[in-house]
């Protein structure tokens, strides 16, 4: 059964749509390249939609009706996005659910050193990453530093042309031979991926036990940003490939960008939330922090936020209580919108092509994920499985069905076991893609513009 390429159906204006969404994607992913980012991003978005925040209806004891639009955040990293329906809550949500957390370095607490006149920033990598893979790439710093008297800075180096980057040196080849006969694994240590901040000493004064470089670096957060070496106790720092998302290919039908795992999902998933009307069964988004390393902590799907935030969205409706909760819960639909493995024909022999998920030929459905037999994994039911397979047959949607690779070769997991716990019938969707977790990915355009279009069917599914 395989299945068709998305390219071949498309009309001009089709193919116009296409570019367009691939532009402002582009440009969303460019911009916004940490959670933080994302998630004022789509509050910005959000708001201009006619999207309401919720703690302002609950302050001002709103009566939430249909057709009413409101938003929730949480810690500004995970965003809840709610265009309430026509039907009551307790018959269930239509509900997208991505993370908008990408494989990346984080600065740790700590992190300012100077070696033999070179100031480095100590790192920890987050997620899963090959750490070969962040050597000798122009990185920038994105984040935030939080100061005792409450104030927050904003801090971006490295996206602008007129910027500076940093980087993390590697070993020329020539001197290179003990390292290359190394494991992948052990080719760099985590310890040793130190990010190269300056070079260039300040002139101390004499009997000063300051080193010079380290102590140009504090002058120069001092000078720009306002920070002192104490503040940094109290950052979040996240370090990432620097630079635009690029279109590939001479045929311009891929991108090349960092952060599609797992924005290529998250971005169609709230421009479908924001562009559906009227819609029968509430419509929801959920935008969270932390799947990467397994959606812990109080920003990750693991956290009570999103079904507190419901909570007081259905006392506001008229329609709160303990019962009527979790009847809505149980009776909610899911996609668990992430990204899958792109068959690539460069490693093969980790595929099973038949149940692979190819570049081109859009939405690609897990009907589970997992590991050494299905472990940690969402099953979906055959049932639920035909009831999207109606709704994207209805609605023209290109899309494909596929397992994260061969039986024994590897695995991974999303949201949607967590998901799952309320009693929802949940499957894992998504935008196959190339290099997975490296600095830079590559996925379709076709496939993003079939994930908007299957997402855009999904919500307003009756």
């Amino acid at each position: 059964m395989e299945r068709p390429n998305a390219w071949n159906d498309y009309t001009p204006e089709q193919l116009d749509a296409l570019e367009e969404l691939s532009s402002q994607y582009k440009d969303f992913i460019s911009q916004n390249k940490t959670e933080r980012e994302c998630c004022a991003a789509g509050i910005e978005l959000a708001r201009a939609a006619g999207y309401r925040d919720l703690a302002d209806c609950m302050r001002e004891g709103a009566q939430l009706k249909a057709g009413d639009k409101v938003y929730a955040v949480n810690r500004n990293k995970t965003l809840l996005l709610v265009h309430l329906g026509s039907e009551p809550l307790a018959s269930g949500l239509n509900i997208l659910g991505a993370h908008i957390d990408s494989p990346r370095l984080d600065v740790k607490q700590v992190p300012l050193d100077e070696t033999d006149g070179f100031a480095y920033l100590d790192t920890h990598y987050y997620g899963g990453i090959k750490k070969y893979q962040w050597l000798a790439l122009p990185l920038a710093l994105h984040g935030v530093v939080c100061k005792k008297d409450g104030s927050t800075v904003a801090v971006h180096i490295g996206e602008d042309p007129q910027d500076p980057v940093f980087c993390i040196s590697d070993l020329l080849p020539h001197l290179g031979s003990e390292q290359m006969g190394k494991k992948a694994s052990e080719f760099v240590p985590g310890e040793a991926l130190d990010l190269l901040v300056g070079n260039r000493p300040l002139k101390l004064e004499e009997g000063s036990k300051e080193t010079p470089v380290r102590a140009q670096v504090l002058s120069l957060l001092s000078e720009r940003l306002g920070i002192d070496e104490e503040d940094l106790l109290s950052a979040e720092l996240e370090i990432v490939p620097a630079g635009p998302a690029r279109d590939l290919g001479l045929d311009r039908s891929m991108i090349l960008g960092y952060g599609h795992d797992d924005r290529i999902c998250a971005y169609p998933s709230l421009r479908a939330q924001l562009e559906t009307e009227a819609p029968a069964r509430t419509a929801v988004t959920l935008l969270v922090d932390k799947e990467e390393i397994g959606s812990v902590g109080a920003t990750g799907m693991t956290s009570l936020f999103f079904e507190d935030s419901l909570a007081e969205i259905a006392a506001l409706a008229g329609e709160g209580g303990e019962l009527p909760l979790r009847r809505c819960l149980r009776n909610s639909r899911v996609l668990s919108s992430d990204v899958s493995a792109g068959y690539d024909p460069a490693f093969a022999s980790v595929f099973e092509k038949k149940n692979s998920a190819f570049l081109g030929r859009g939405l690609s459905f897990n009907k589970y994920t997992g590991s050494r037999g299905k472990a940690g994994s969402n099953d979906a039911d055959a049932e639920y499985v035909a009831l999207i397979r109606s709704v994207m047959d209805g609605a023209g949607v290109h899309f494909q069905t596929s397992e994260l690779g061969r039986v024994d070769a590897g695995g991974g997991g999303t949201i949607a076991y967590i998901l799952a716990r309320y009693g929802m019938s949940v499957i894992d969707c998504g935008v196959p893609v190339l290099s997975m977790h490296a600095p830079w990915e590559v996925a379709s355009k076709a496939d993003l513009f079939e994930a908007y279009r299957g997402y855009l069917a999904f919500l307003a599914a009756e």
